[in-house]
């Protein structure tokens, strides 16, 4: 799968300074350990969780339990949102989920995500069995979704950074 890449790329500030590159978001996303992500209820309020995920084939995955409340919000709406934290940027990504069931693409973020947190997931019936899964997420099958954004934001944190803070529209 070829990355996307974003459309333009616009400063939050009115600094005369350049805006942040798009790989200084996509590292982050790719190297964090931890993520929250937003779902959206049927009523219309907002679900937030913590979640893993991986970076792959230049998208963001995660998955879900069908019976977890973030794996019934997806289906009924795939809009939602992931942040992450690191010591010098806050990084927002809003998007819409899509669930993956392609073999070769869940063999591909499966080995992801064993590198990544040692989590030993293969490819069931177009979705992820694993001997454990987050206490929360009830038990496998665990579905996978690839996020495409439609905009993603780089908050810096730092004073080299803030006054470059960075939207990236897809």
């Amino acid at each position: 799968m070829v990355e996307t890449e974003p459309r333009t790329a616009d400063l939050l500030t009115a600094e005369a300074v350049a805006a942040l590159p798009w790989e200084e978001a996509r590292t982050r996303l790719a190297e964090s350990r931890f993520y929250w992500q937003a779902t959206v209820h049927p009523d219309g309020r907002p679900h937030v969780r913590p979640v893993l995920g991986v970076w792959a084939d230049g998208r963001l995955y995660s998955t879900t339990s069908a019976a977890a409340r973030k794996g019934k919000n997806l289906v009924a709406d795939p809009r939602c949102a992931f942040t992450v934290r690191t010591d010098d940027m806050d990084v927002v990504l809003e998007g819409t989920a899509a669930r993956v069931t392609d073999h070769a693409t869940l063999e591909r973020v499966a080995e992801v995500y064993l590198a990544k947190y040692g989590w030993p997931a293969t490819v069931v019936d177009g979705a992820f069995d694993a001997p454990y899964g987050a206490p929360t997420a009830g038990p496998p099958l665990y579905e996978v979704y690839e996020i495409e954004p439609s905009v993603v934001f780089g908050f810096g944190t730092v004073d080299q950074l803030a006054p470059r803070s960075t939207r990236w529209r897809f």
